[in-house]
């Protein structure tokens, strides 16, 4: 029997939002593999990494029309249930796990174009796996409820499992293929897999869509969803943000290497993880009373700006000196504690937006935005391997870090500098320029909570209009 609410004014159940979290976790692990890990596995099966960049760079097309396209087919295809989110996502478990396990089957024996090939196929079929995923989710919270307060609560901790699952995913990846373990990423790979159908099955079962807009949807053409992205400006104002810091954020693709060549040890990067998860489990804790205080846009650019001057801080002051480089990382943990929890929780706000200013439900073009500009960002593992490729890294095949270590490959004086250079500059200079879109945005709290109301048909247009801050 389902548990009495803790908070009366909710219209999700606990067994809903549990379940919804519970997703995020498979989700992400998906996405430690296929992001986080992925690009060490890449520079560890032989291949060129200049071939390996423009190998990520060529799938990126990819995405350009599978994100496009599958937030059009959302919104116009009709299920016979009624429902709009929940039979998609009782589709994508499958297919999300095979994707990912696909990657790590490499086998050794295939040439160098062979790997290549290998490689883009298989990114192709995850990355439309992943899309099957991501759309329907972000998109059902607006169906589970209206109350802007339940939303931002439900998608924060949301956030929170998601970023949880995608360190614990790293973490344990990161000490089994160490030099101190040496498993191979396969076994690695296959375990994560099955967590990934295991807690993403719940959602299937327990999700629940209540929620119907007054407003019909409309049926789009590529044309329409483009008029659709001019008039809901700060989509694409948020969305711009995102994507150049996103683009730039070439750090986790080479993490592993700056934590074995430049501090010593592959678990190095384990060490500030732990370090800094104290930091971050604080804020995850207080991340609703914050809300309740603050509000969330101006908390995440703030929090933006604030890590892009410790970055640069970390970027000057080098490697060398490994305790004041810990003491920064701490420090960085807090406002990116809070970017990475925010991140993804302005979708929904601006898809309020573009229905009370437009008139037209476009969330699946909305959230397929969100999902293109989630996976576009992993161009930024083409970029970090194409910026080592310049300061000449040389190709190594190896299984795992033991066996690299009984390998004794050096790199040049000159590679380790571009390897610090594309872990904790770019990065930086990434987040200032999205600071600039950033500053475009100017949705608040309050306000959306007026137009989910008349989105609603709970107040109309001219009850709407009186209670907003500005003209909109």
């Amino acid at each position: 029997m389902e548990k009495k609410n803790k908070h009366p004014d909710y219209m999700s159940t606990r067994g809903e939002r549990w379940s919804y979290w519970s997703y995020f976790v498979g989700q992400n692990f998906s996405y430690a593999l296929m992001v986080m890990i992925l690009p060490t596995y890449l520079l560890m099966v032989g291949v060129d990494v200049t071939k390996i960049a423009a190998a990520i760079f060529i799938v990126k097309a990819w995405d350009a029309v599978n994100d496009v396209f599958f937030g059009i087919i959302f919104d116009k295809v009709k299920f016979k249930s009624g429902l709009k989110c929940i039979p998609w996502i009782r589709i994508s478990f499958i297919c999300l796990a095979v994707g990912s396990l696909l990657m790590y089957l490499i086998p050794g024996g295939l040439s160098e174009n062979g790997k290549l090939i290998w490689f883009i196929v298989s990114y192709i079929l995850w990355d439309t796996a992943y899309t099957l995923t991501d759309v329907p989710i972000y998109s059902l919270v607006s169906s589970m409820t209206s109350n802007l307060g339940e939303r931002n609560s439900i998608l924060s901790i949301g956030r929170i499992f998601a970023t949880g699952a995608a360190g614990i995913a790293f973490l344990a990846s990161t000490v089994l293929v160490s030099e101190q373990v040496g498993l191979g990423f396969l076994p690695v790979a296959i375990v994560l897999c099955i967590g990934i159908l295991l807690s993403m099955i719940p959602m299937g079962i327990t999700g629940r869509e209540r929620v119907v807009p007054e407003t019909e949807e409309d049926s789009y053409t590529i044309r329409g969803m483009l008029k659709y992205l001019r008039t809901n400006k700060y989509l694409l104002y948020f969305f711009s943000g995102y994507m150049i810091s996103g683009l730039l954020g070439t750090s986790g693709a080479v993490e592993l290497f700056v934590s074995y060549y430049l501090f010593g040890s592959a678990l190095f990067s384990t060490l500030i993880y732990v370090i800094a998860a104290g930091p971050m489990v604080l804020v995850a804790l207080f991340m609703p009373k914050l809300l309740q205080r603050f509000d969330k846009f101006k908390m995440y650019r703030n929090c933006t700006a604030l890590c892009v001057l410790i970055g640069f801080i970390i970027y000057f002051v080098g490697y060398k000196n490994i305790t004041i480089y810990i003491i920064l990382a701490l420090l960085r943990a807090v406002p990116f504690a809070v970017v990475g929890i925010l991140g993804l929780t302005f979708t929904p706000d601006c898809v309020e937006y573009g229905l009370y200013k437009t008139g037209i439900d476009a969330r699946g073009i909305a959230f397929a935005v969100q999902s293109f500009a989630a996976k576009f960002n992993s161009v930024s593992q083409s970029i970090s391997l194409f910026v080592l490729g310049l300061f000449g890294w040389a190709t190594i095949e190896a299984a795992s870090f033991a066996e690299l270590e009984t390998m004794n490959i050096t790199q040049s004086a000159a590679a380790l500098n571009g390897l610090w250079i594309t872990y904790a500059l770019v990065p930086v200079v990434g987040g200032l320029l999205s600071l600039i879109p950033y500053f475009l945005y100017k949705l608040n709290d309050k306000d959306i909570q007026v137009m989910a109301k008349c989105n609603s048909g709970e107040i109309s247009k001219e009850e709407a209009k009186t209670q907003l801050s500005r003209n909109y």
